[in-house]
């Protein structure tokens, strides 16, 4: 049993994908060529934004809409503890200080109280200035941006939606990708939507930001490439990557997004007595970019997890140590204790496989492991 089935997807899409390559190969368009901007236009569509920069990868999608609303030293960028170091080092790269906050542990994702806390520590401080929330979308679940915006409106921040993992999910009829003032989201293979290699796109409304970022993601040019108005980077998305996404865009949106969503109700129907499963909200969907369990504790998970090891059904721990105790944060003197939400899941959650290919004896079989624990 594989985590995360690339191989199983490409066989099942692998007439239209080498179709896809080949034609990019034969065109010799490879850097920024027509299925970029084709992909752009299918990704705005779906999204519901008006604009779509496709970029290198989903931490450069972040990192330029940090530089783009230049986001320096002295500003404070407020993120989720229990996500992918990639959520809080874009806001180092810029010089700007990650305030950490605290997750719901039914969620994951952000906790809305927790960030109006931080925000009013901050301010009182008078040592940074609020600048940025940047609301993580754990696991394929939208983060509650019906409580996170009008906090955020209330103390003047900016919202920059972190979509790596949310792609295909929902929130009052809404797609991620469709909030804040910006959104990005990667591409990089395991995700819901995932390229062959790296990849990233950010989203907006706001046609300024649109022009700064596409000039950023090509060396800061203006006119043309050798006009060049502002620093930048080196941070297009290949031709034959955007030919891949097509194809796979075409497969999310047609069956693999109701696949996952009919695997993860089949595992929740299999597990909801013996382990605590996913909790969608009401007006939540979730993409399910991974299927995550909460054990009891850490001693739990460890003996759950070498039970499926057993058994050969791998699972991962995302993520094991919150942020805001990682030793890259060290400096910034965050104590063990001060966000214990964050805290307990990264001892107590384990993902189980997901793909849009797994089957219905996979499934059984993974749940009937963990149920036979006592």
């Amino acid at each position: 049993m594989e985590f995360v089935d690339l191989k199983a997807q490409y066989n099942a899409l692998k007439k239209d994908i080498d179709a896809a390559i080949q034609d990019v190969l034969a065109s010799g368009d490879y850097i920024m060529g027509k299925k970029v901007a084709e992909l752009e236009e299918r990704l705005q569509e779906y999204t519901g934004r008006k604009y779509c920069i496709t970029c290198a990868n989903g931490t450069d999608a972040l990192s330029m809409v940090l530089l783009a609303w230049g986001i320096k030293g002295g500003d404070a960028v407020f993120v989720p503890s229990f996500s992918f170091i990639a959520t809080a080092e874009v806001v180092s790269f810029c010089g700007a200080e990650p305030v950490f906050v605290d997750i719901d542990l039914d969620t994951f994702n952000i906790d809305a109280d927790s960030l109006e806390k931080a925000i009013k520590e901050v301010i009182s401080k008078g040592e940074l200035n609020p600048k940025v929330v940047i609301p993580v979308d754990l696991f394929g679940l939208p983060a509650d941006y019906e409580k996170i915006i009008p906090i955020a409106k209330k103390y003047g921040i900016l919202v920059l939606e972190d979509g790596a993992q949310g792609f295909g999910g929902r929130l009052a009829g809404r797609n991620a990708c469709g909030f804040g003032e910006a959104s990005a989201t990667s591409f990089f293979p395991a995700k819901p939507l995932g390229c062959y290699g790296d990849g990233g796109a950010i989203f907006t409304d706001d046609e300024k930001l649109y022009s700064d970022l596409s000039s950023i993601r090509v060396h800061g040019k203006g006119k043309d490439k050798y006009n060049n108005i502002r620093t930048g980077l080196n941070s297009r998305l290949d031709t034959l990557q955007a030919a891949i996404l097509l194809v796979k865009l075409k497969a999310f949106t047609e069956y693999e997004l109701l696949n996952r969503q009919k695997i993860a109700e089949l595992y929740t129907s299999q597990l909801g007595d013996f382990v605590r499963t996913p909790v969608i909200p009401d007006k939540f969907s979730s993409s399910y970019a991974q299927y995550t369990i909460l054990l009891d504790n850490e001693e739990k998970r460890s003996v759950v997890q070498t039970k499926l090891r057993e058994n050969n059904i791998p699972s991962m721990i995302y993520y094991p140590l919150p942020l805001h105790l990682q030793p890259a944060f060290g400096h910034l003197e965050y104590t063990e204790g001060c966000l214990p939400n964050s805290e307990k899941a990264s001892k107590c959650v384990l993902s189980l496989p997901m793909h849009p290919y797994l089957n219905e004896h996979e499934i059984k079989t993974t749940a009937e492991v963990i149920s036979s624990i006592k």
